[in-house]
């Protein structure tokens, strides 16, 4: 089992920087492919990037491209999710999700087993 703990979450004006992190316990994160998702109030769960377990690829949802990057850590056990340029419509609980090697290609929530407990961004304008 994995258990899966986000920090860095917070309140930013629009503009603002925040960097998400992701610390894993409990088994490694190498073997695993790695995400995070946002999820607005009244709305579906999101994948906003993703990476393979050696860190050498990476996907990122439109509307963040450019704005966001993902990268992990394999020796630290960590994936981390660093927001730029934030929006207000960036606002949303964020979550750390992890799955095996064939999630990368399906952004589907309910193709990840390993989930975190979410930590709270809110961009002001």
């Amino acid at each position: 089992q994995i258990q899966l703990v986000e920090s860095g979450g917070g309140l930013v004006q629009a503009g603002g920087s925040l960097r998400l992190s992701c610390a894993a316990s409990g088994r490694t994160v190498s073997s695993l492919v790695m995400a995070w998702f946002r999820q607005e109030t009244g709305k579906a769960r999101q994948r906003v990037a993703v990476v393979t377990r050696s860190g050498s690829i990476t996907y990122l949802t439109d509307s963040v491209k450019g704005r966001f990057t993902i990268s992990r850590d394999n020796a630290k056990n960590t994936v981390s999710l660093q927001m730029n340029s934030l929006k207000p419509e960036d606002t949303a609980v964020y979550y750390c999700a992890a799955g095996p090697d064939w999630v990368v290609a399906d952004p589907r929530p309910t193709t990840y087993p390993y989930w975190g407990q979410g930590t709270q961004v809110t961009v002001s304008s």
